[in-house]
């Protein structure tokens, strides 16, 4: 798997809207987002943070 590079709260929800996920609700430091798929719901939160952890970010892309 190649590496992640370092990526910002702020380009993270861009990113996921151009891929079709819609903001539910700012929620303090978090953004909410979802895409429905058929009938298949998926959630994730970003953290807005300078920058998101590997780890993190590995996450919400899964």
């Amino acid at each position: 798997m190649p590496k992640l590079p370092s990526v910002s709260g702020e380009r993270a929800v861009h990113a996921l809207k151009r891929a079709g996920f819609v903001q539910l609700r700012p929620t303090g430091s978090h953004v909410s987002l979802e895409k429905r798929a058929g009938a298949k719901l998926c959630k994730t939160v970003v953290p807005m943070h300078s920058e998101i952890a590997k780890g993190t970010f590995s996450d919400i892309l899964k």
